[in-house]
């Protein structure tokens, strides 16, 4: 027995009639999945299936959370998920997909959405996730800010600083900072 097994739908048996199929997508879910990107997450998945011509069409609709790191402290947070899309089914000879249309072997008589589900999830996921201001692991970001803040110029090799040896080739004079630029040195506390 596949580890996906309870994700497959069986396409064959579905004539006119739609076919509603819901999954709880918890841990176990995510365990199995064995991705870096989700590890947790408690999400509901509702999939309506029916047979359109010779094209069976699955819309999907995904409710719930799950767990990802904090891009600023790297603390686990809570990022919800709603997501609805669809995807359009048909058989063929062998598994492809060709202009939005996932073909599957006549032979298996269906498809395992596991992978799909998975997907549509993480493509939910925004590029920027952080937590709510005042949420993040307060440690972290006085760290943060200690590193971002060092000065070139300071000469504490406590702190990690590298020093350059600089070959005469490479020395050039100090351009003057454009104070449209002084600006950006907060933007740490705004995102």
């Amino acid at each position: 027995m596949s580890k996906f097994e309870i994700y497959n739908i069986v396409l064959k048996d579905i004539t006119n009639e739609i076919r509603i199929v819901d999954y709880e997508l918890n841990d176990v879910y995510f365990k199995k999945i064995d991705s870096p990107e989700v590890q947790k997450g408690n999400v509901n998945a509702k999939i309506s299936v029916q047979k359109k011509q010779s094209v069976y069409e699955l819309q999907f609709l995904l409710d719930g959370e799950i767990t990802i790191p904090c891009d600023r402290c790297l603390d686990d947070m809570q990022q919800l998920i709603h997501y609805k899309d669809k995807l359009q089914v048909k058989f063929g000879d062998k598994f492809a997909e060709e202009n939005e249309i996932v073909i599957v072997p006549e032979s298996e008589g269906g498809i395992n959405i596991a992978w799909f589900l998975y997907e549509f999830i993480v493509l939910n996921i925004p590029l920027k996730h952080v937590h709510a201001p005042g949420e993040c692991n307060k440690n972290m970001v006085s760290k943060l800010k200690r590193h971002i803040t060092h000065q070139k110029d300071d000469d504490d090799d406590e702190n990690g600083s590298i020093e350059i040896e600089e070959d005469d080739d490479f020395i050039s004079d100090e351009i003057p900072t454009d104070p449209r630029w002084e600006g950006l040195q907060n933007i740490t506390e705004n995102n």
